[in-house]
């Protein structure tokens, strides 16, 4: 008997095989209708197709399994039926439709053609027509599922593709799962960063901003109060002076506000991106499989960047109200300051080349004198001519007016910038020829960290907060008044109040580096 099941099988199979035909098509597979002898033969001498096909009659079952499958079209072929439709393909004669055959008879429920139709009913699901199910994405070149991750491709392959003939073998490949894995850590960590630079941000817009803008707020009052105060006292000077800064400091809260304004819009939007970006992230975390999440990696990267393009807040002085708008020299020094307002500009001054001592070097245009600590013989000698110390006279000189010039000094530690008289001596190494130790010369002297106006000997110390780039000179013959300042604030250094006799001269000298004249 169990012999006789295996031979039962055995046909089923050729059967089924023979009429199913390549993979991936649905055929009808043919069944035996009854039981058969011990002998090989059916009962009634021929088999029966699952459907109702008759095939030839009075054939062995060993002549069956080796005859020739027959092709669609002919006398008795079953029709080959669509991959997904499962309508029948071709136009030959053959057997009807399923939907057209009559019921199979109920299989004989003893003896041995009750076992044989038991047996064969076990193969009925192959010939029912299911719908294929949803399979996973599989390599086009070797059609395996795409389980394995190339690290240098950044792409799913196959075994075949990581094997020893694949393009990936030299490659760092590891398993879908784990790459998918590693894909969620990153959006976790991710999202912990946004959610702290929200954080940040929601903190600096509720406490840095506010504070900012109360801030600016009341240094534009103070400022305002200094201002209106200062220029009250020389209203009749000034007036439009008072309009003009004013209207700095006005400008100065304006930008103050926007600047807070546009940092505060900024920030908002921020948020939201960031709130966007975050849910987008989240939502692939959530809802995307390993597959979709792989494939997604290039969208969850430029998300990664464009969060990391919104920066954290940081200090900016364009938050806060700037007090140098109210900087002015009238109101430093006003009597200084309204001197220089009646100026229309400096004097034009160059260093005579007569006079400078072999000590100097002077530029082409005569405007910077270099100190020269080995005497120089490329001079020669004459009456106008500092031998000894390191001066040199202006080829200008002035009998009358108010005048005015610059000379930049931040090179410098050792320097002197005044005026002499035409009487000053030239010759010898005396104090009579030396600037500031006699009645010929006024100046303002500088060495290393000491400051002073010289005159006849006399040291008048003076004391600045910081060392100036440039020292500004005013000389009114008529008020007979000299006056020192630095240029940048206006902020009076020295004054000294004389009547000049005879033509003034601009004097220099410089024992460190060099001095220019600023034109």
């Amino acid at each position: 008997m169990t012999n006789w099941l295996s031979g039962i099988r055995k046909i089923a199979y050729w059967q089924s095989a023979a009429v199913r035909g390549p993979p991936g098509v649905e055929g009808l597979v043919s069944q035996p209708a009854r039981g058969r002898t011990q002998s090989g033969a059916f009962p009634e001498g021929r088999w029966v197709g699952s459907r109702g096909g008759a095939g030839p009659v009075g054939q062995a079952p060993t002549a069956a399994r080796s005859a020739r499958v027959p092709q669609p079209g002919e006398n008795g072929a079953v029709p080959r039926l669509g991959r997904r439709t499962g309508r029948a393909v071709g136009t030959g004669p053959g057997p009807r439709p399923p939907s057209a055959l009559p019921p199979p008879s109920p299989p004989e429920t003893g003896g041995v053609a009750g076992v044989a139709a038991g047996v064969m009913s076990q193969k009925k699901p192959d010939l029912e027509l299911e719908p294929p199910a949803e399979s996973a994405p599989r390599c086009s070149v070797h059609a395996q599922e795409l389980k394995w991750f190339c690290s240098a491709e950044r792409r799913l392959v196959c075994a075949g593709c990581k094997g020893s003939g694949g393009p990936c073998r030299e490659h760092h490949v590891r398993r879908a799962e784990e790459r998918a894995e590693e894909l969620r850590n990153k959006i976790v960590d991710q999202c912990e960063k946004l959610q702290l630079q929200s954080a940040g941000i929601t903190k600096y817009m509720a406490e840095v901003l506010p504070r900012k803008n109360q801030n600016a707020a009341t240094m534009a009052s103070g400022a305002r109060e200094v201002v209106i105060q200062r220029l009250s006292l020389v209203r009749n000077v000034c007036e439009s002076e008072e309009q003009r800064l004013l209207e700095r400091v006005h400008a100065e809260e304006e930008r103050a506000h926007q600047s807070i304004l546009t940092q505060r819009s900024h920030w908002t939007e921020a948020l939201q991106k960031l709130g966007t970006i975050r849910t987008n992230l989240v939502g692939m975390l959530t809802d995307l499989d390993d597959h979709s999440l792989i494939q997604s990696e290039r969208e969850i990267f430029e998300r990664t960047e464009e969060a990391e393009g919104i920066l954290d807040p940081q200090e900016s002085e364009k938050l806060n109200f700037n007090q140098k708008c109210v900087r002015s020299p009238l109101l430093t020094q006003l009597w200084a300051s309204a001197v220089l307002c009646c100026l229309s500009g400096t004097e034009d001054i160059r260093v005579d080349e007569r006079t400078i001592s072999p000590f100097l070097l002077l530029s082409e245009d005569r405007r910077t004198l270099t100190f020269n600590p080995k005497k120089s013989k490329a001079y020669a000698d004459g009456p106008e001519r500092f031998d000894h110390w390191p001066n040199a006279l202006a080829s200008t000189s002035f009998q009358s007016g108010l005048h005015a010039w610059m000379v930049n000094v931040e090179n410098s530690c050792a320097y002197k910038v005044g005026v002499s008289s035409s009487q000053l001596p030239r010759k010898g190494s005396g104090n009579d020829t030396r600037l500031g130790y006699n009645a010929f010369s006024w100046v303002f002297s500088r060495y290393d960290q000491e400051f002073r106006f010289l005159h006849c000997g006399q040291h008048q110390p003076l004391a600045l907060l910081r060392c100036p780039d440039r020292i500004g000179v005013l000389l009114d013959l008529a008020a007979g008044e000299l006056l020192f300042y630095e240029p940048s604030s206006g902020a009076l250094l020295c004054s000294h109040h004389i009547q000049f006799e005879g033509p003034i001269f601009p004097v220099f000298a410089v024992a460190d580096q060099n001095i220019s004249i600023v034109q």
